[in-house]
């Protein structure tokens, strides 16, 4: 069959006479159409390019070229982010494959379901060091959930469909499916639905109903309980779920770095992020608890700080769907393995069943909290902009319905904290790897996932020279992000380290040193370089009507160079490896605290 015709191809009725003979990248291509995938995100090279003939002729399928491959990974994991569905990234051998492993290993922390389909070289070369040869398998094995290596055509169908059905099911998660060229250029009959065989791969997401009753009994029975909610709520789209479970408890809900928006910032049982940087009530609501119900959270060390001294006088209950999490850091009193969605659903029943806890003075002194340190910044002592201004002015602008992907440093932590979220999906961050150039790549996967939303790329000057490339890929595909860079000429988190704990001692945290009076790059012409619309910002007065313009500009994408700042401290602040009770110092010393002393 030419290739010309692989998009016409219909759907064979499963068992039926007819049965399709095509080539492996064929075959490739039309697996991704009848898994019902639209965009994938990629770039060609020699063992990859088969797949690429038949590409260009698929009606079904929108390839976005992108400009390196993190940047295709990165946007695979910010479509699945902002739609819950999977991102597929394709790349060639070698470097190709590669420069994937920064995005799966950020997705793998981030239990972000993406598919990365891999050429290889030819099977007969595997093994002789042939140009562009890397054993991708091999080196993405400990940051994947699984992968394949394809060398019969017959096996793509098969390895591409269970690759999704690992990725979507379960904790989901990357999956790498490496195909060699010889794999991709033979001819095999094309059979659909394929049989997906996973021995051992069967995710719990029933939970057991003793355990459901014990939790809801031990909620019963608390004075001080918190719901202490991750990531894994979102990405089991339990928001509402927790929303109901919630407000029958009446319990706090604090609410992680992966978890902003799964449940309303504006719901008065909301306390906040814990954490490192988090609200004071959210980290002391923790802290003094004495029953903890963590909902698809890990007990990460930013958000526990020293572990042993976390949270001393707490029972634990701990839900998540994957049982390796449980009691991993914390051991939990009640452990509950299943599915958030339908395990708060059984909580729910079962807490109707008992006795409901009396938890007002728990809950006056949480208020009593919220008053005495509402969240706040000191103004700039240098002239420039607060960054903490600038991100809260785009959160109102823009409003709940919009997306807003961040970097990593201090304009995550700001962008966390002073944009207030009101639904799953809209906050996209690389929280456990912590990958500086994430924003830009996931904006755009993001904005090709939500077209009809605003879609923010908060980054720092830093995260932004990292893949700032991909704005080309933006503006020639017509995807308009909106990209606000807080630029403070530095590696801001890293420099604030230095300056808490290095006596001040800036080493290699400068991105300006030397030309303070030479703009290196002058991201304004960079942008327009890239076909954007570009603005600076200097003044406090020009915020808003930045934003403003970049809200009614639809074009093309957006960059806005806000100077800000060097000096910003992201507060409250717990140092690494002490006990979370150390934010307590902000009770006794608030005007320093305030002031970042």
């Amino acid at each position: 069959m030419s290739s010309d015709t692989v998009a016409a191809v219909p759907r064979p009725p499963a068992g039926g006479p007819s049965t399709p003979v095509l080539t492996g990248a064929q075959a490739v291509v039309r697996s991704l159409e009848l898994l019902g995938v639209t965009d994938v995100f990629g770039l060609p090279g020699g063992a990859i390019i088969e797949v690429y003939d038949p590409l260009m002729d698929s009606t079904d399928l929108r390839h976005i070229l992108v400009r390196h491959e993190q940047g295709a990974g990165h946007a695979a994991e910010g479509y699945a982010a902002a739609s819950g569905r999977v991102g597929v990234a394709i790349a060639t051998s070698g470097p190709g494959a590669t420069n994937l492993v920064t995005a799966i290993a950020d997705a793998y922390m981030d239990s972000m379901p993406i598919v990365c389909i891999t050429g290889q070289v030819y099977s007969t070369l595997m093994g002789t060091d042939a140009f562009q040869e890397a054993d991708i398998v091999g080196i993405t094995m400990p940051i994947t959930k699984h992968s394949f290596l394809v060398k019969d055509p017959a096996e793509i169908p098969g390895a591409i469909a269970a690759a999704f059905e690992i990725a979507s099911t379960g904790r989901p998660g990357p999956v790498l499916v490496d195909i060699t060229k010889d794999a991709q250029q033979a001819k095999a009959p094309f059979v659909w639905p394929p049989k997906i065989d996973l021995p051992g791969y069967r995710p719990v997401t029933k939970a057991h109903g003793k355990q459901i009753q014990a939790a809801a009994q031990l909620i019963s029975e608390a004075k001080k309980p918190v719901l202490y909610v991750g990531g894994g709520v979102v990405r089991a789209g339990a928001a509402g779920e927790l929303r109901r479970f919630a407000e029958a408890t009446g319990a706090p809900v604090v609410t992680t770095l992966m978890a902003r928006g799964a449940f309303p910032d504006s719901h008065p049982q909301q306390l906040g992020m814990p954490g490192m940087h988090g609200t004071v009530p959210a980290v002391l609501a923790l802290q003094e608890s004495d029953l903890i119900v963590a909902l698809g959270a890990r007990f990460d060390d930013r958000v526990t700080g020293k572990a042993a001294l976390f949270a001393p006088h707490a029972k634990v209950v701990h839900v998540d769907i994957d049982p390796a999490e449980i009691s991993k850091i914390r051991s939990a009193d009640v452990p509950i393995v299943g599915d958030l969605k339908d395990v708060l659903v059984d909580l729910d029943a079962a807490f109707a069943g008992v006795a409901k806890p009396d938890i007002s003075e728990w809950w006056s002194y949480l208020d009593g909290l919220r008053t005495e340190f509402p969240l706040g910044a000191a103004p700039t002592s240098d002239g420039l902009l607060s960054p903490q201004h600038v991100i809260q002015r785009i959160g109102e602008l823009t409003g709940p319905e919009g997306v807003f992907a961040a970097g990593v440093g201090q304009h995550q932590m700001w962008a966390a904290q002073y944009i207030g979220y009101e639904r799953p999906n809209a906050w996209l961050n690389s929280g456990g790897a912590g990958t500086m150039g994430y924003a830009v790549p996931a904006a755009m996967g993001a904005k090709v996932a939500q077209p009809d939303r605003t879609v923010w790329a908060i980054d720092g000057d830093g995260c932004f020279q990292m893949t700032n490339q991909e704005l080309a890929t933006c503006a020639i595909n017509d995807i308009p992000i909106k990209v606000a860079i807080i630029n403070n000429s530095s590696l801001g988190m890293v420099r604030q380290w230095q300056t808490l704990f290095y006596d001040g001692r800036h080493s290699n945290t400068d991105l300006n040193t030397g030309h303070d009076t030479i703009r290196i790059p002058d991201f304004v012409k960079l942008a327009e370089a890239y076909g954007c619309l570009a603005i600076r910002v200097e003044k406090e007065e020009d915020v808003d009507a930045a934003i403003r313009t970049a809200l009614e500009t639809n074009d093309r994408p957006v960059v806005i160079d806000f100077v800000v700042s060097a000096d910003a401290m992201v507060w409250p602040m717990v140092p690494q490896g002490v006990s979370n009770s150390y934010i307590q110092y902000a009770r006794e010393h608030a005007p320093a605290f305030e002031q970042g002393e």
